[in-house]
């Protein structure tokens, strides 16, 4: 079953830093080179239309053909790179999920 890693950005005390971050880290393209991935989506959570703090503010997910490769992945020294990109940008707090998807 297809496993993938979600990485969720809460809301940034300092937005513009954290965009300026997330740009320079190259974040993306490092976690590109994880062995095993087969796809990657990056997004940014759409504000709420009374101005209130979302849930969440960025989400990038990997996705894996399952569980066990998406571990092995993050054993790798290409995650050894590419991890430190995340705490290091994530200024308001991060979490990570390992999830299986459901397909309907």
């Amino acid at each position: 079953m297809t496993t993938k890693i979600t990485i969720i950005y809460d809301n940034p005390t300092d937005a513009g830093a954290f965009e300026a971050g997330f740009a320079e880290s190259e974040q993306l393209e490092l976690a590109k080179a994880l062995p095993g991935l087969q796809r990657l989506e990056s997004s940014k959570v759409w504000p709420k239309e009374d101005g209130s703090p979302t849930p969440a503010y960025r989400l990038v997910d990997l996705y894996f053909a399952d569980y066990d490769a998406a571990s092995a992945a993050v054993a790798t020294p290409e995650a050894a790179a590419f991890f430190p990109t995340i705490f290091g940008i994530a200024n308001g707090g991060v979490r990570i999920t390992f999830a299986d998807v459901e397909e309907g």
